[in-house]
């Protein structure tokens, strides 16, 4: 694709490849799950325990690689990393369709959050190299919009799917996302870019006077990201929103069916209509972050997000679930957005997908416990509204914690040549 003919900087092609990087790794592998999950849990005689550690599995999948994958990208270039982790998630979801056990769902689960971890985290970071600061948070809130395409796309068709093929639809929905994801994966071999340097460019929106960021020089200072305070406290923060919104969106769909007594149809448009709000949710709030501060969009964030699910659970009507479906779409993945995009200010772009790959190893265990403990609180209480309440409880704690957070520059960009 010749950009330079077209005055198409290069790096809008990267936004657009790693938003469809981002709807293979996180859409299909994990959000298809909470669509397919009442057939699914139906095939295979699962209880919500089980159900909420399946989830966890994948989840646990995802954190052995948010550390390392983001380490791997800085070290060997996020392209090859992308392609291979897409290409692992798209096999294992395959796998997923074929199981005939718990046991082997929740292997293939694992499987597929390794390739997501390899994929999502190094994505992210890439798109802090190709934006400049001033546009950084914008560029990752058009990149995570991947997540809500895929809720626009599944929402009304594995409804469909499943009143087509019956108790055995579950199976086909996987093979199809597996084999998409597989497409993805060789798309993004075929036009992702490591660094602009390897096109001669600068990143987007790059003063004339900014330095150029080295992406070959320097050594690679692990220490830096690792031992720094404000990368922990960052992470910490994360975690609250990895505990609070996978319970959220892992059992939406079951609530909404268990609950509101809608049907399999009716609570898919509603998973629908809530990712058309969150379409631009990480554009807007990633852009704001830019404005305001990454420590102010963070606290606003968390504060409606906490609203939303108290919505769900004490107002369990079409009324309160549509209000709080549409107040999580607006802010659904602003979070991971301006995390990444604080990684880039705190560390610039080479060591950007270390950083993120280390936060997210917290927000991974805040998602590997929270579908096993709402799971249990469900059977235990009989009802999946109070494991809401406790997401909304965890999301307030958030925004405590972010707002002692502190705009810090834990090492500067390396200057480099000239483009």
């Amino acid at each position: 694709m010749d950009t330079q003919r077209t005055g198409l900087h290069y790096g809008w092609v990267v936004l657009a490849v790693g938003t469809l990087v981002v709807f293979g790794a996180l859409g299909l592998a994990r959000f298809g799950y909470s669509v397919v999950l009442p057939a699914m849990q139906e095939g295979l005689g699962m209880a919500n325990t089980g159900a909420g550690a399946l989830a966890t599995a994948n989840l646990i999948g995802y954190l052995a690689l948010a550390l390392i994958g983001g380490a791997l990208a800085s070290r060997f270039g996020p392209r090859a990393v992308i392609a291979a982790g897409l290409a692992v998630a798209g096999l294992s979801m395959i796998a997923t369709g074929m199981v005939h056990t718990v046991t082997g769902a929740a292997l293939w689960r694992a499987v597929t959050g390794v390739g997501s971890g390899a994929s999502n985290v190094p994505v992210m970071g890439l798109l802090a190299a190709w934006f400049a600061v001033r546009r950084r948070g914008l560029a990752t809130g058009i990149g995570v919009a991947g997540s809500s395409l895929a809720l626009i796309a599944l929402g009304p068709s594995v409804p469909r799917v499943l009143a087509a093929l019956g108790p055995e639809g579950w199976r086909t929905c996987w093979l199809g996302f597996g084999a998409v994801t597989l497409v993805l994966a060789l798309l993004a071999l075929a036009l992702l870019r490591n660094h602009p340097h390897e096109l001669g460019l600068r990143p987007v929106a790059a003063a004339p006077d900014d330095p150029a960021p080295s992406a070959t020089r320097g050594v690679l200072r692990w220490g830096e990201v690792y031992r720094a305070p404000a990368v922990w406290h960052l992470g910490l923060v994360y975690v609250a929103f990895g505990f609070s919104y996978i319970i959220y969106m892992t059992f939406f769909v079951k609530a909404l069916i268990a609950e509101g007594g809608m049907t399999q149809q009716a609570a898919g448009n509603l998973f629908m209509t809530m990712g058309w709000f969150s379409l631009f949710c990480g554009l807007i709030w990633g852009h704001v972050s830019d404005v305001i501060g990454r420590k102010g969009a963070l606290i606003m964030v968390y504060v409606v997000q906490a609203a939303a699910y108290a919505l769900f659970a004490l107002a369990p009507t079409l009324p309160g679930f549509t209000i709080s479906a549409v107040l999580f779409g607006l802010t659904a993945w602003s979070i991971p957005a301006i995390m990444a995009a604080a990684c880039g200010d705190m560390l610039g772009a080479r060591m950007a997908p270390a950083a993120l790959g280390f936060i997210t190893l917290f927000f991974g265990i805040g998602q590997a416990l929270g579908p096993t403990v709402a799971g249990a609180i469900a059977d235990i209480s009989g009802s999946l509204l109070p494991a809401m309440l406790l997401a909304a409880g965890v999301a307030l704690l958030g925004a405590l914690g972010s707002a002692f957070l502190r705009p810090t520059v834990v090492c500067a960009e390396e200057p480099g040549p000239p483009p």
